[in-house]
Protein backbone atom coordinates (compact mmCIF):
# COMPACT_ATOMS: atom_id res chain seq x y z
CA UNK A 1 0.00 0.00 0.00
CA UNK A 2 1.38 3.47 -0.96
CA UNK A 3 2.25 6.01 1.74
CA UNK A 4 -0.13 9.03 1.25
CA UNK A 5 2.58 11.44 2.51
CA UNK A 6 4.98 10.66 -0.36
CA UNK A 7 4.68 12.87 -3.44
CA UNK A 8 3.96 10.68 -6.50
CA UNK A 9 6.49 12.68 -8.57
CA UNK A 10 9.25 12.01 -6.04
CA UNK A 11 8.27 8.37 -6.05
CA UNK A 12 8.62 8.22 -9.83
CA UNK A 13 11.99 10.03 -9.67
CA UNK A 14 13.21 7.55 -7.07
CA UNK A 15 12.18 4.61 -9.28
CA UNK A 16 13.83 6.33 -12.33
CA UNK A 17 17.06 6.88 -10.38
CA UNK A 18 17.03 3.28 -9.26
CA UNK A 19 16.84 2.18 -12.88
CA UNK A 20 19.63 4.53 -14.11
CA UNK A 21 22.17 4.66 -11.29
CA UNK A 22 24.67 1.93 -10.58
CA UNK A 23 26.66 1.69 -7.35
CA UNK A 24 29.96 3.70 -7.30
CA UNK A 25 33.16 1.69 -7.52
CA UNK A 26 36.75 2.56 -6.65
CA UNK A 27 37.53 2.68 -10.38
CA UNK A 28 34.86 5.34 -10.93
CA UNK A 29 36.17 7.51 -8.08
CA UNK A 30 39.75 7.36 -9.41
CA UNK A 31 38.54 8.14 -12.94
CA UNK A 32 36.52 11.12 -11.67
CA UNK A 33 39.53 12.58 -9.81
CA UNK A 34 41.78 12.04 -12.84
CA UNK A 35 39.18 13.72 -15.10
CA UNK A 36 39.07 16.81 -12.88
CA UNK A 37 42.89 17.01 -12.90
CA UNK A 38 42.98 16.70 -16.70
CA UNK A 39 40.26 19.35 -17.00
CA UNK A 40 42.46 21.73 -14.99
CA UNK A 41 45.45 20.90 -17.23
CA UNK A 42 43.32 21.54 -20.33
CA UNK A 43 42.35 24.95 -18.93
CA UNK A 44 45.97 25.89 -18.22
CA UNK A 45 47.24 24.84 -21.65
CA UNK A 46 44.35 26.53 -23.49
CA UNK A 47 45.00 29.74 -21.56
CA UNK A 48 48.70 29.52 -22.39
CA UNK A 49 47.96 29.81 -26.11
CA UNK A 50 46.26 33.17 -25.60
CA UNK A 51 48.69 34.39 -22.94
CA UNK A 52 51.91 33.77 -24.89
CA UNK A 53 50.67 35.14 -28.20
CA UNK A 54 49.02 38.26 -26.77
CA UNK A 55 52.05 39.68 -24.94
CA UNK A 56 52.45 43.31 -26.03
CA UNK A 57 55.81 45.09 -26.54
CA UNK A 58 55.80 46.69 -23.08
CA UNK A 59 55.19 43.31 -21.42
CA UNK A 60 57.97 41.75 -23.50
CA UNK A 61 60.29 44.56 -22.35
CA UNK A 62 59.45 43.77 -18.71
CA UNK A 63 60.20 40.09 -19.35
CA UNK A 64 63.58 40.92 -20.89
CA UNK A 65 64.52 43.10 -17.91
CA UNK A 66 63.67 40.35 -15.41
CA UNK A 67 66.39 37.84 -14.56
CA UNK A 68 64.08 35.04 -13.44
CA UNK A 69 64.31 31.64 -15.08
CA UNK A 70 60.67 31.78 -16.19
CA UNK A 71 61.32 35.06 -18.07
CA UNK A 72 64.23 33.54 -19.98
CA UNK A 73 62.08 30.50 -20.76
CA UNK A 74 59.32 32.69 -22.23
CA UNK A 75 61.80 34.42 -24.56
CA UNK A 76 63.20 31.03 -25.60
CA UNK A 77 59.74 29.57 -26.29
CA UNK A 78 58.61 32.61 -28.29
CA UNK A 79 61.81 32.36 -30.31
CA UNK A 80 60.21 29.37 -32.08
CA UNK A 81 56.50 30.32 -32.19
CA UNK A 82 55.50 27.52 -34.59
CA UNK A 83 56.93 24.84 -32.32
CA UNK A 84 55.31 26.42 -29.26
CA UNK A 85 51.91 26.50 -30.95
CA UNK A 86 52.32 22.90 -32.16
CA UNK A 87 53.21 21.75 -28.63
CA UNK A 88 50.17 23.53 -27.14
CA UNK A 89 47.80 22.04 -29.74
CA UNK A 90 49.19 18.48 -29.40
CA UNK A 91 49.10 18.56 -25.59
CA UNK A 92 45.62 20.06 -25.52
CA UNK A 93 44.25 17.46 -27.93
CA UNK A 94 45.78 14.56 -26.00
CA UNK A 95 44.27 15.86 -22.76
CA UNK A 96 40.84 16.51 -24.29
CA UNK A 97 40.72 13.02 -25.80
CA UNK A 98 41.68 11.54 -22.41
CA UNK A 99 38.92 13.57 -20.71
CA UNK A 100 36.33 12.30 -23.19
CA UNK A 101 37.42 8.65 -22.75
CA UNK A 102 37.39 8.91 -18.94
CA UNK A 103 34.06 10.72 -18.89
CA UNK A 104 32.53 7.98 -21.07
CA UNK A 105 33.93 5.35 -18.68
CA UNK A 106 32.48 7.18 -15.65
CA UNK A 107 29.05 7.61 -17.25
CA UNK A 108 28.85 3.99 -18.42
CA UNK A 109 29.96 2.76 -15.00
CA UNK A 110 27.52 4.99 -13.12
CA UNK A 111 24.41 5.06 -15.31
CA UNK A 112 22.44 2.55 -17.34
CA UNK A 113 21.07 4.25 -20.42
CA UNK A 114 20.11 1.03 -22.25
CA UNK A 115 16.45 1.98 -21.94
CA UNK A 116 16.98 5.72 -22.49
CA UNK A 117 19.41 6.16 -25.43
CA UNK A 118 18.42 9.81 -26.09
CA UNK A 119 19.23 10.85 -22.50
CA UNK A 120 22.50 8.94 -22.74
CA UNK A 121 23.42 10.80 -25.95
CA UNK A 122 22.59 14.20 -24.43
CA UNK A 123 24.74 13.59 -21.32
CA UNK A 124 27.69 11.96 -23.09
CA UNK A 125 27.91 14.42 -25.99
CA UNK A 126 26.16 17.70 -25.24
CA UNK A 127 26.80 18.03 -21.49
CA UNK A 128 30.41 16.77 -21.54
CA UNK A 129 31.27 18.94 -24.57
CA UNK A 130 29.73 22.01 -22.93
CA UNK A 131 31.70 21.44 -19.71
CA UNK A 132 34.90 20.91 -21.68
CA UNK A 133 34.40 24.11 -23.71
CA UNK A 134 33.39 26.25 -20.74
CA UNK A 135 36.01 25.11 -18.21
CA UNK A 136 38.74 23.95 -20.57
CA UNK A 137 38.57 26.68 -23.21
CA UNK A 138 36.42 29.79 -22.71
CA UNK A 139 37.03 30.71 -19.05
CA UNK A 140 40.85 30.18 -19.09
CA UNK A 141 41.24 32.08 -22.37
CA UNK A 142 39.29 35.07 -21.05
CA UNK A 143 41.41 35.10 -17.89
CA UNK A 144 44.67 34.63 -19.82
CA UNK A 145 43.84 37.51 -22.17
CA UNK A 146 43.42 39.86 -19.19
CA UNK A 147 46.47 38.51 -17.29
CA UNK A 148 48.81 37.52 -20.13
CA UNK A 149 52.09 38.30 -18.34
CA UNK A 150 51.22 36.53 -15.08
CA UNK A 151 49.79 33.50 -16.90
CA UNK A 152 52.85 33.23 -19.19
CA UNK A 153 55.27 33.34 -16.27
CA UNK A 154 53.27 30.63 -14.46
CA UNK A 155 53.12 28.31 -17.49
CA UNK A 156 56.61 28.91 -18.91
CA UNK A 157 58.38 25.95 -17.30
CA UNK A 158 55.53 23.42 -17.76
CA UNK A 159 55.37 24.34 -21.45
CA UNK A 160 59.13 23.95 -21.75
CA UNK A 161 58.78 20.42 -20.38
CA UNK A 162 55.91 19.65 -22.79
CA UNK A 163 58.01 21.11 -25.60
CA UNK A 164 60.69 18.51 -24.89
CA UNK A 165 58.21 15.63 -24.47
CA UNK A 166 56.33 16.32 -27.71
CA UNK A 167 59.40 17.42 -29.71
CA UNK A 168 59.19 14.54 -32.24
CA UNK A 169 55.45 15.04 -32.81
CA UNK A 170 55.73 18.84 -33.06
CA UNK A 171 58.62 18.48 -35.53
CA UNK A 172 56.48 16.16 -37.66
CA UNK A 173 53.59 18.63 -37.55
CA UNK A 174 55.78 21.62 -38.46
CA UNK A 175 57.49 19.80 -41.34
CA UNK A 176 54.23 18.42 -42.70
CA UNK A 177 52.72 21.91 -42.93
CA UNK A 178 55.83 23.64 -44.30
CA UNK A 179 54.81 22.97 -47.91
CA UNK A 180 51.57 24.87 -47.28
CA UNK A 181 53.58 27.90 -46.10
CA UNK A 182 55.75 27.68 -49.21
CA UNK A 183 52.71 27.59 -51.50
CA UNK A 184 51.16 30.58 -49.72
CA UNK A 185 54.42 32.54 -49.91
CA UNK A 186 54.76 31.64 -53.57
CA UNK A 187 51.33 33.07 -54.29
CA UNK A 188 52.09 36.26 -52.38
CA UNK A 189 53.16 39.48 -54.07
CA UNK A 190 55.88 41.85 -52.93
CA UNK A 191 54.46 45.32 -53.50
CA UNK A 192 56.84 48.25 -53.25
CA UNK A 193 56.04 51.60 -51.67
CA UNK A 194 56.17 53.20 -55.12
CA UNK A 195 53.65 50.70 -56.51
CA UNK A 196 51.27 51.38 -53.63
CA UNK A 197 51.56 55.11 -54.26
CA UNK A 198 50.83 54.52 -57.96
CA UNK A 199 47.80 52.46 -56.99
CA UNK A 200 46.50 55.34 -54.89
CA UNK A 201 46.97 57.70 -57.85
CA UNK A 202 45.13 55.34 -60.19
CA UNK A 203 42.17 54.76 -57.87
CA UNK A 204 41.81 58.47 -57.02
CA UNK A 205 39.33 60.23 -59.31
CA UNK A 206 38.59 63.91 -59.91
CA UNK A 207 36.18 63.95 -56.97
CA UNK A 208 38.81 62.69 -54.50
CA UNK A 209 40.17 65.58 -52.40
CA UNK A 210 43.88 66.19 -52.90
CA UNK A 211 44.40 66.24 -49.11
CA UNK A 212 43.05 62.68 -48.82
CA UNK A 213 45.35 61.42 -51.57
CA UNK A 214 48.39 63.03 -49.91
CA UNK A 215 47.39 61.58 -46.54
CA UNK A 216 47.06 58.07 -47.98
CA UNK A 217 50.48 58.38 -49.60
CA UNK A 218 51.88 59.56 -46.27
CA UNK A 219 50.44 56.51 -44.51
CA UNK A 220 51.92 54.18 -47.16
CA UNK A 221 55.39 55.69 -46.80
CA UNK A 222 55.19 56.14 -43.02
CA UNK A 223 57.00 52.93 -42.06
CA UNK A 224 59.77 53.52 -44.61
CA UNK A 225 60.99 56.94 -43.42
CA UNK A 226 64.07 57.42 -41.24
CA UNK A 227 64.38 60.06 -38.54
CA UNK A 228 67.22 61.71 -40.47
CA UNK A 229 64.81 62.52 -43.32
CA UNK A 230 62.46 64.65 -41.22
CA UNK A 231 64.67 65.97 -38.39
CA UNK A 232 65.59 69.61 -37.95
CA UNK A 233 69.32 69.97 -38.59
CA UNK A 234 71.56 71.13 -35.74
CA UNK A 235 72.27 74.44 -37.49
CA UNK A 236 68.54 75.27 -37.33
CA UNK A 237 67.96 74.13 -33.74
CA UNK A 238 67.40 76.68 -30.99
CA UNK A 239 69.39 75.47 -27.98
CA UNK A 240 70.82 77.16 -24.85
CA UNK A 241 74.04 76.85 -22.87
CA UNK A 242 73.48 75.82 -19.25
CA UNK A 243 75.74 78.71 -18.16
CA UNK A 244 73.31 81.25 -19.62
CA UNK A 245 71.79 83.79 -17.24
CA UNK A 246 68.08 83.62 -16.46
CA UNK A 247 67.18 86.93 -18.18
CA UNK A 248 69.04 85.96 -21.36
CA UNK A 249 67.30 82.60 -21.29
CA UNK A 250 63.87 84.26 -21.09
CA UNK A 251 64.77 86.49 -24.06
CA UNK A 252 65.75 83.48 -26.20
CA UNK A 253 62.54 81.70 -25.25
CA UNK A 254 60.42 84.73 -26.21
CA UNK A 255 62.18 85.10 -29.55
CA UNK A 256 61.98 81.38 -30.46
CA UNK A 257 58.37 80.65 -29.53
CA UNK A 258 59.22 76.99 -28.82
CA UNK A 259 57.75 75.03 -25.90
CA UNK A 260 60.81 72.78 -25.46
CA UNK A 261 64.46 73.76 -25.86
CA UNK A 262 67.56 71.52 -25.55
CA UNK A 263 70.26 72.66 -23.13
CA UNK A 264 73.93 71.84 -23.61
CA UNK A 265 77.27 72.27 -21.87
CA UNK A 266 80.21 73.72 -23.85
CA UNK A 267 78.87 72.58 -27.25
CA UNK A 268 75.75 71.16 -28.88
CA UNK A 269 77.20 67.64 -28.91
CA UNK A 270 77.01 67.57 -25.11
CA UNK A 271 73.26 67.78 -24.45
CA UNK A 272 72.43 67.87 -20.73
CA UNK A 273 68.64 67.87 -20.93
CA UNK A 274 65.52 69.50 -22.33
CA UNK A 275 63.93 72.60 -20.82
CA UNK A 276 60.13 72.63 -20.81
CA UNK A 277 59.00 76.25 -20.94
CA UNK A 278 55.91 75.51 -18.84
CA UNK A 279 58.25 74.58 -15.96
CA UNK A 280 59.52 78.19 -15.93
CA UNK A 281 56.09 79.80 -15.45
CA UNK A 282 56.28 79.63 -11.66
CA UNK A 283 59.75 81.26 -11.68
CA UNK A 284 59.33 84.23 -14.04
CA UNK A 285 59.69 86.70 -11.14
CA UNK A 286 63.12 85.29 -10.18
CA UNK A 287 66.39 87.27 -10.51
CA UNK A 288 69.08 86.76 -13.12
CA UNK A 289 71.06 84.47 -10.79
CA UNK A 290 68.16 81.98 -10.57
CA UNK A 291 69.46 78.42 -11.07
CA UNK A 292 67.13 77.21 -13.83
CA UNK A 293 69.26 74.10 -14.57
CA UNK A 294 67.42 72.00 -11.98
CA UNK A 295 64.31 72.28 -14.17
CA UNK A 296 65.95 70.34 -17.03
CA UNK A 297 64.31 67.08 -17.92
CA UNK A 298 66.16 64.02 -19.18
CA UNK A 299 66.79 64.08 -22.91
CA UNK A 300 65.70 61.18 -25.13
CA UNK A 301 68.32 60.22 -27.75
CA UNK A 302 67.59 58.35 -30.99
CA UNK A 303 69.84 57.29 -33.91
CA UNK A 304 69.54 58.84 -37.36
CA UNK A 305 68.40 55.59 -38.98
CA UNK A 306 65.48 54.94 -36.64
CA UNK A 307 62.13 54.48 -38.40
CA UNK A 308 59.61 57.17 -37.52
CA UNK A 309 56.80 54.66 -36.94
CA UNK A 310 58.91 53.08 -34.16
CA UNK A 311 59.75 56.53 -32.80
CA UNK A 312 56.06 57.49 -32.71
CA UNK A 313 55.36 54.40 -30.61
CA UNK A 314 58.17 55.34 -28.20
CA UNK A 315 56.87 58.92 -27.97
CA UNK A 316 53.48 57.51 -26.98
CA UNK A 317 54.96 55.16 -24.38
CA UNK A 318 57.26 57.78 -22.83
CA UNK A 319 54.68 60.59 -23.15
CA UNK A 320 57.24 62.98 -24.68
CA UNK A 321 57.26 65.17 -27.79
CA UNK A 322 60.94 65.72 -28.61
CA UNK A 323 64.03 63.57 -29.19
CA UNK A 324 67.69 64.41 -29.78
CA UNK A 325 69.02 62.78 -32.97
CA UNK A 326 72.61 61.50 -32.76
CA UNK A 327 74.96 60.17 -35.41
CA UNK A 328 77.07 57.01 -35.32
CA UNK A 329 79.82 58.82 -33.38
CA UNK A 330 77.47 60.13 -30.68
CA UNK A 331 77.45 63.69 -31.99
CA UNK A 332 74.19 65.62 -32.15
CA UNK A 333 72.71 65.75 -35.66
CA UNK A 334 69.55 67.64 -34.78
CA UNK A 335 66.15 67.17 -33.15
CA UNK A 336 62.88 65.52 -34.16
CA UNK A 337 59.48 66.29 -32.67
CA UNK A 338 56.08 64.62 -32.54
CA UNK A 339 54.82 67.35 -34.87
CA UNK A 340 57.45 66.42 -37.47
CA UNK A 341 56.23 62.82 -37.45
CA UNK A 342 52.53 63.66 -37.67
CA UNK A 343 53.21 66.07 -40.55
CA UNK A 344 54.39 63.10 -42.63
CA UNK A 345 50.78 61.90 -42.66
CA UNK A 346 48.54 64.95 -42.39
CA UNK A 347 50.81 67.50 -44.07
CA UNK A 348 52.18 70.80 -42.79
CA UNK A 349 50.92 71.88 -39.37
CA UNK A 350 51.25 75.61 -38.69
CA UNK A 351 50.73 77.49 -35.46
CA UNK A 352 50.95 81.17 -34.46
CA UNK A 353 54.76 80.94 -34.16
CA UNK A 354 55.39 79.37 -37.57
CA UNK A 355 56.43 81.51 -40.49
CA UNK A 356 55.31 80.85 -44.04
CA UNK A 357 57.21 77.81 -45.29
CA UNK A 358 57.39 79.36 -48.76
CA UNK A 359 59.41 82.30 -47.37
CA UNK A 360 61.77 80.08 -45.39
CA UNK A 361 62.67 77.21 -47.68
CA UNK A 362 61.96 78.05 -51.31
CA UNK A 363 60.59 80.42 -53.89
CA UNK A 364 58.41 79.27 -56.78
CA UNK A 365 59.54 81.41 -59.75
CA UNK A 366 57.36 79.82 -62.46
CA UNK A 367 56.00 76.43 -63.53
CA UNK A 368 59.45 74.84 -63.88
CA UNK A 369 61.84 76.96 -61.79
CA UNK A 370 62.41 77.16 -58.04
CA UNK A 371 64.96 78.55 -55.60
CA UNK A 372 65.73 76.35 -52.57
CA UNK A 373 67.94 76.74 -49.54
CA UNK A 374 70.67 74.11 -49.48
CA UNK A 375 69.53 72.87 -46.07
CA UNK A 376 66.05 71.97 -47.41
CA UNK A 377 65.44 68.30 -46.72
CA UNK A 378 65.00 66.00 -49.70
CA UNK A 379 61.73 64.90 -48.18
CA UNK A 380 60.37 68.47 -48.26
CA UNK A 381 61.88 69.12 -51.69
CA UNK A 382 60.01 66.15 -53.19
CA UNK A 383 56.76 67.23 -51.55
CA UNK A 384 57.06 70.75 -52.98
CA UNK A 385 57.96 69.57 -56.48
CA UNK A 386 55.25 66.91 -56.30
CA UNK A 387 57.33 63.78 -56.95
CA UNK A 388 58.12 60.54 -55.15
CA UNK A 389 61.32 60.74 -53.12
CA UNK A 390 62.60 57.35 -54.34
CA UNK A 391 63.76 59.01 -57.57
CA UNK A 392 67.00 59.95 -55.71
CA UNK A 393 67.33 56.67 -53.82
CA UNK A 394 70.25 55.31 -55.86
CA UNK A 395 72.34 58.51 -55.77
CA UNK A 396 71.50 60.18 -52.45
CA UNK A 397 73.83 57.99 -50.35
CA UNK A 398 73.73 59.21 -46.73
CA UNK A 399 72.49 62.69 -47.67
CA UNK A 400 69.23 64.06 -46.28
CA UNK A 401 69.26 67.58 -47.74
CA UNK A 402 69.30 69.10 -51.19
CA UNK A 403 72.85 70.36 -50.63
CA UNK A 404 73.87 66.87 -49.51
CA UNK A 405 72.43 65.43 -52.73
CA UNK A 406 74.52 67.87 -54.81
CA UNK A 407 77.63 66.84 -52.87
CA UNK A 408 76.86 63.15 -53.51
CA UNK A 409 76.43 63.84 -57.25
CA UNK A 410 79.57 65.99 -57.57
CA UNK A 411 81.85 64.49 -54.94
CA UNK A 412 83.10 67.98 -54.01
CA UNK A 413 81.78 71.42 -53.07
CA UNK A 414 80.81 73.09 -56.39
CA UNK A 415 81.50 76.73 -57.25
CA UNK A 416 78.96 79.47 -57.70
CA UNK A 417 76.95 79.16 -60.97
CA UNK A 418 78.01 75.54 -61.48
CA UNK A 419 75.20 73.47 -63.03
CA UNK A 420 74.59 69.85 -62.02
CA UNK A 421 72.14 67.80 -64.07
CA UNK A 422 70.31 64.66 -62.96
CA UNK A 423 67.49 63.03 -64.93
CA UNK A 424 64.82 65.73 -65.39
CA UNK A 425 66.46 68.23 -63.00
CA UNK A 426 69.01 70.98 -63.48
CA UNK A 427 70.60 72.37 -60.29
CA UNK A 428 72.45 75.71 -60.49
CA UNK A 429 74.44 76.78 -57.43
CA UNK A 430 73.43 80.39 -56.68
CA UNK A 431 75.10 80.83 -53.27
CA UNK A 432 77.99 78.87 -51.74
CA UNK A 433 80.93 79.34 -49.38
CA UNK A 434 83.99 77.22 -48.55
CA UNK A 435 82.01 75.04 -46.16
CA UNK A 436 78.53 74.52 -47.58
CA UNK A 437 76.02 75.13 -50.35
CA UNK A 438 73.61 77.85 -49.29
CA UNK A 439 71.18 78.30 -52.18
CA UNK A 440 70.24 76.31 -55.27
CA UNK A 441 68.18 77.18 -58.33
CA UNK A 442 66.24 74.16 -59.57
CA UNK A 443 64.89 73.78 -63.08
CA UNK A 444 62.49 70.90 -63.66
CA UNK A 445 62.90 70.26 -67.38
CA UNK A 446 60.39 67.40 -67.72
CA UNK A 447 58.06 67.37 -64.74
CA UNK A 448 55.57 65.03 -66.39
CA UNK A 449 58.23 62.47 -67.06
CA UNK A 450 59.46 62.61 -63.49
CA UNK A 451 56.04 61.96 -62.02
Amino acid sequence: MEDPDIDPYLWMLWIFAGILFKPFTFKVVISLILTLVLLLCSALISGSEIAFFSLNPSQMEKIRLQKERSSKTIIKLLGTPKRLLATILIANNFINVAIIILSALIINSTFDFSGFPVIGFIIQVVVITSILLLIGEIIPKIYANQNALRFSLFMARPLQLLNQIFYPLSSLLINSTSFIDKRINRKGHDISISELSDAIEITADENTPEEETKMLKGIVRFGDINVSEIMKSRIDVTAVDITLGFKDLIKIIRDSGFSRIPAYESNFDNIKGVLYIKDLLAHLHKNDDFNWRFLLREAFFVPENKRINDLLHEFQERKIHLAIVVDEYGGTSGIVTLEDIIEEIVGEISDEFDRDVNEINYSHLDANNYIFEGKTSLNDFCKIIGIEDDIFEEVRGESDTLAGLILELEGTIPRKDDVIKFQGFSFRISAVDKRRIKQIEVNVRDNSGIE
